[in-house]
């Protein structure tokens, strides 16, 4: 594992982090004894950053990190969760849903604390409400150690924000799709410029950077003298920022956590060629030309009041898209959306009634509700029955071969 340092405390940071939104599910919960296995042993590996926040996985990843880092585990690591501010209608709100995210986290200290998911609107409102007085008292206090923000909005926010208060670290969006987006590299160039050390968070675009590659990018991977899988060319990208102190995963497998480990043993800040910067620009413009919504799949648009399954259905239409497999495509969607398997009840894109909730609580700022108008009329035929039955029929055949070999 490769170490970088905070720039303001010294702090040696391994450059993988373990980020605790997309842990295993199992019958809609966290499958607590595989996540727990791979945060451990990532840790018993090097990685020393494990990053959580208040509403993962609908309140649970708080809780559960405080009982995957029992046993010496918490001594081993640096602890950062978040300050929910969009939550926060006065100053004693903070030490509220701090206090409480010691006792969620079984610990009595959080070493990097954020305030959660800034705009220049949300910053704007926290500070009003007093937010770097807090931060001042719980540093002082010690029960935050250093203080820091993630960020969503536009890069003239974000420079104001860095700007505002004595900060430790930042968070940002950041990956060879997203060089201009939201604060981007001008703004990771900024906030490393004025002291602060940055995490990376989306380094894979919500996994879709670390899937097979369309046949269009896959083409521009095969020029390459050296061959890498696209994972490693996205994490290689961004570790090949000097201005990078630590890239979270949010590593729900192992063999993803076996091979992020893998890549973070040698993915050292300006390794790569120019001729391979190169070749990955062209591969995100061909992605970009491919992809029809920049959706991470990150869920902070859920829960839909029309129960419609918004990342499930995004996720889908970008595929049929780049891959071009249309009967595939509308099959996963099916299987993804019907409620058939791993769901309690449909969410189809056309279940959308246009009231605009995902618009407004989307980081990325997409338009959701048009977009979901597109999936509906090319998903959606006269054949989502027939796919519906299908499915159920394949996962009974799988659940009675599970048992069977049981």
């Amino acid at each position: 594992m490769l170490y970088r340092k905070m720039p303001k405390n010294g702090d040696k940071l391994s450059i993988l982090g373990f980020g605790c939104m997309r842990l295993p599910m199992i019958d809609g919960k966290i499958d607590e004894d595989r996540a727990i296995g791979q945060v451990r042993s990532a840790i018993n590996a090097g990685v020393n950053y494990v990053d959580t926040a208040w509403p993962y996985h609908g309140g649970a990843s708080e809780p559960f990190v405080g009982r995957a880092l029992a046993d010496g585990y918490r001594e081993k690591v640096k602890l950062a969760t978040k300050l929910p501010a969009w939550m926060i209608e006065k100053r004693e709100d903070m030490d509220h849903y701090l206090s409480a995210q010691l006792t969620r986290l079984k610990t009595d200290h959080i070493d990097y604390y954020l305030v959660h998911a800034l705009d220049g609107e949300l910053w704007d409102s926290v500070a009003a409400k007093g937010v770097r007085e807090f931060l001042d008292a719980a540093k002082a206090d010690g029960r935050i150690k250093n203080a820091g923000f993630s960020f969503h909005g536009w890069l003239p926010d974000f420079k104001r924000i860095v700007d505002a208060y004595d900060w430790d670290f930042c968070q940002i969006q950041y990956n060879y799709l997203d060089q201009q987006f939201q604060a981007g590299t001008e703004g990771l160039q900024y906030a490393a410029g004025k002291g602060l050390g940055v995490i990376i968070m989306e380094p894979l675009r919500g996994g879709s950077l670390a899937q097979p590659a369309p046949p269009a990018v896959a083409a521009i991977w095969d020029e390459a003298a050296t061959r890498r899988p696209p994972v490693e060319w996205a994490l290689r990208w961004v570790w090949n920022h000097p201005e990078v102190t630590v890239v979270l995963s949010g590593m729900n497998d192992e063999e993803q956590v076996a091979q992020n480990l893998a890549i973070a043993d040698t993915a050292t800040a300006g390794a790569l060629s120019l001729a391979e910067l190169e070749m990955i620009d062209r591969a995100g413009a061909m992605y970009k030309e491919l992809m029809q919504i920049g959706c991470t799949g990150c869920g902070y648009c859920m829960p839909c009041p029309a129960g419609v399954q918004i990342p499930k259905c995004l996720d889908a239409y970008n595929k049929l898209h780049m891959f071009g497999d249309v009967e595939g495509s509308k099959f996963h969607y099916v299987i993804s959306v019907s409620g058939v398997i791993g769901a309690s009840a449909p969410g189809f894109a056309s279940q959308c009634v246009a009231c605009g909730e995902c618009k407004e609580k989307c980081p990325q700022h997409l338009p959701i509700p048009e977009t979901l108008e597109k999936v509906a009329a090319e998903m959606e035929d006269d054949r989502v029955e027939e796919r519906k039955a299908m499915a159920l029929k394949l996962f009974k055949v799988r659940a009675h071969e599970g048992l069977a070999n049981a």
